[in-house]
């Protein structure tokens, strides 16, 4: 089987977004010249002043079962959107001939999905599929670690397969994390900046948002503050970036009672990670003192990841689901008043919205070293006194180093979560 991979790994970087389009074809004929196929030699040294041309040639050198693939096709779509055109001719009269599958990658799933639809060049040609990122257990067998390495390290690369494999003979995420920071160049460092330049150009009003709900902040009010949008602007381009991006997740309170209040996060983990830490201390990094933001990482992690860890947990609980232990949930979420005095990490009910009833109510505590303790239990007790439909319902504690009270309905260790991940 042969193939060839072209954008990033093969001479198109963030600095070349918008270029011309010879460029782009000079980038797709580099990675072309990287690979194993037939055309390589022909290409070598061509030039092509089309799309229908070089793409031509490339179907015309395939003679045997080969893999072409096309990575960061929304960049190359925005940077010139002849290919689409060019592809869908390409394939009817030379592709589709020859014995070669075409997988066409991208990170903008709004766009990716847009492709394959009614009125495009290539609909009826695609069939779409989500490739998702390595889970926990995915990260547990890669790097040989135990539940609780697996998970943290989950937090900091989002399971991108390319910042995984970086992680070595690192004991720790401070350590990890302060070796990728030493090298401006280093995957940690550059995946995040190439995201956001692929998809939210310097200069829209998306990348504000997303360093403002990075940073912390959840709520419409306190992002507009933080971003100095209008309430009109901010809107609009929330839902960019929940609809049509899917970069950002909308949450409501999950209760008995129906709520309009909106929390918003990162979904992905990772870039949860680098607009949280990387993000504002770029400047140090490009100058040589990765340093400084490593010992920030150091100083905040127990904190910071106590948070971030959160959703990870209602993901692997919700994998764990039909489960008697959780009785009729089907879905998990969280909950918060409107004035904030009131915070629960996990909620279970029959539905999204509205439920009939509250199936369980949970609390998670990943400190170092404390367990969950009856002091935990009785403020969770609290709490869900507080949780519409929530005051009878059974209570989950999850915690990273275990428990000294016996008297939870359910109580979750790491290694409970991780095996939820197991395919």
């Amino acid at each position: 089987m042969k193939g060839t991979s072209t954008a990033n790994e093969h001479g198109q970087s963030a600095a070349s977004f918008g270029a011309d389009p010879g460029v782009q074809r000079a980038s797709f004929i580099a990675g072309i010249a990287t690979s194993t196929l037939s055309s390589t030699t022909a290409m070598r040294d061509a030039s092509f002043t089309s799309w229908e041309g070089l793409l031509a040639a490339l179907a015309g050198g395939i003679d045997e079962p080969s893999v072409v693939v096309v990575d960061e096709l929304p960049w190359l779509l925005q940077a010139d959107p002849a290919f689409e055109g060019a592809l869908q001719t390409a394939w009817d009269r030379h592709l589709s001939r020859r014995p070669v599958m075409l997988v066409l990658l991208g990170s903008d799933l709004g766009m990716m999905s847009l492709l394959g639809s009614y009125g495009r060049p290539l609909y009826g040609r695609v069939r779409e599929m989500i490739l998702d990122p390595l889970t926990p257990y995915d990260l547990a067998e890669l790097l040989d670690v135990g539940a609780i390495p697996a998970l943290e390290a989950h937090l900091v690369t989002g399971g991108f397969p390319r910042i995984a494999q970086e992680w070595s003979s690192d004991r720790s995420v401070t350590d990890f994390v302060r070796r990728q920071l030493s090298d401006s160049t280093s995957p940690l460092v550059v995946v995040g900046e190439r995201v956001l330049n692929a998809e939210f150009p310097v200069g829209l009003l998306a990348r504000e948002v997303l360093l403002a709900v990075g940073s912390g902040h959840a709520a419409f009010s306190r992002i507009r503050d933080r971003a100095g949008l209008s309430e009109g602007s901010l809107a609009r381009t929330l839902r960019v970036l929940t609809d049509d991006k899917r970069v950002l997740v909308a949450q409501r309170p999950l209760s008995t009672k129906r709520s309009r209040a909106v929390h918003y996060r990162v979904a992905d983990g990772y870039l949860r990670f680098w607009l949280r830490f990387i993000a504002p201390g770029m400047e140090q990094v490009l100058r040589g003192r990765g340093d400084l933001v490593a010992a920030e990482v150091a100083a905040e992690w127990p904190r910071w990841r106590g948070g971030a860890i959160e959703p990870l947990v209602r993901a692997s609980v919700a994998r764990m689901l039909p489960d008697q232990r959780f009785g009729d949930a089907r879905h998990v979420g969280s909950y918060w008043s409107r004035t904030a005095d009131v915070e629960v990490d996990l909620i279970g009910a029959d539905g999204p919205a509205a439920p009939a009833t509250v199936n369980f109510v949970g609390s998670v505590k990943w400190r170092d070293s404390a367990p969950f303790a009856r002091a935990d239990l009785r403020a969770l007790a609290a709490a869900a006194d507080q949780v519409p439909g929530g005051a009878s319902a059974p209570l989950v504690g999850v915690s990273r180093s275990g428990f000294s009270t016996d008297e939870l309905d359910v109580a979750l260790t790491a290694d409970d979560l991780l095996r939820a991940w197991v395919a």
